[in-house]
């Protein structure tokens, strides 16, 4: 079983320790700042779990709230002024955004050394061809899993289940590169015609389809490795909210033929919030100090 969850504490443990250390030595506390709009659970839950991640760590955060309704003008004007803020060393706008607001626009207005959610075009840009850059949170949180725990992905099959710009994209591209995975990739999605027997034949499996229970267990080889990004709401009577998080693997179908897998929820879910408290120090401005827990990532 991977632990997402004990390695994303060990890491911000770490962070915290070399902030305490730059601090001392007359450095700048990092600072994160997040944009949430409406009042969406999910977004709710994600934005509060941020910032008790900063606390363990040592940083300043600040959290920045708009009602559904806010136009996009106001949206752009926020983000303009946290560009300019010199104290705000990273922000995230939480997605999704009501309708009325242009997603992309948004994104792209963010100043890109600020963007530690690595969503800019010129972080997914350096990030495709191997230069240094802010990724986003969910893949770079799944390649120090696989490093923490020592999996071998050099000249292994990885099929990425799902194509979004916010994980099967990103993955694909940190997968391939020498750096990082140096694996063999396929990617595969809802239109896939050869999609089983593409897992079939897979050594690492990353699923990122949306779709509860998607992977079973012939879809497997014997001692593949599962690593499940899906985080399904489905409705669960026995909990208290209603309803449990439900990942893209059928897991305990798969988990016995697995090597390694991740669970739902507790694996990349904390992995992803660490990856940006990660993103965050590496944009503190701080050029004096060496750095430890993330110069490994850039």
């Amino acid at each position: 079983m991977i632990d997402g969850k004990a390695t994303a504490t060990a890491i911000k443990a770490e962070i915290a320790e070399e902030v305490r250390e730059i601090i001392a030595k007359g450095g700048k506390q990092p600072h994160l700042a997040a944009v949430l709009v409406g009042h969406d659970g999910g977004s709710e839950t994600y934005v509060k779990n941020k910032v008790l991640a900063c606390e363990a760590c040592g940083f300043k955060s600040t959290l920045i709230r708009y009602e559904e309704d806010v136009t996009e003008e106001e949206l752009l004007a926020c983000v303009d002024q946290l560009n300019n803020d010199e104290d705000v060393d990273g922000f995230i706008v939480q997605l999704p955004l009501p309708k009325h607001i242009d997603e992309q626009r948004i994104i792209e207005a963010i100043d890109y050394r600020k963007d530690v959610d690595g969503f800019h075009p010129i972080n997914v840009g350096r990030m495709a061809i191997g230069l240094p850059c802010f990724i986003s949170a969910t893949p770079l949180g799944i390649i120090t899993l696989l490093k923490r725990y020592n999996i071998e992905t050099s000249g292994k099959k990885c099929v990425i289940l799902g194509r979004s710009n916010i994980v099967g994209k990103p993955m694909a591209q940190l997968m391939m590169q020498k750096q990082y995975g140096d694996a063999t990739v396929t990617v595969c999605h809802s239109h896939s015609k050869t999609l089983k027997e593409e897992c079939r034949q897979a050594d690492i499996i990353i699923a990122a389809i949306g779709q509860p229970d998607f992977v079973t267990a012939d879809m497997v080889k014997e001692g593949a490795v599962i690593v499940d990004v899906g985080t399904t709401r489905v409705p669960d009577a026995t909990k208290k909210s209603g309803f449990r998080l439900n990942g893209d693997v059928k897991f305990d179908e798969v988990a016995p033929k697995c090597s390694f897998i991740t669970p739902v929820p507790g694996g990349v879910g904390p992995m992803t919030i660490c990856s940006l408290m990660l993103n965050t120090l590496k944009a503190t401005p701080n050029p004096s100090i060496k750095r430890g827990t993330a110069s490994a990532h850039e």
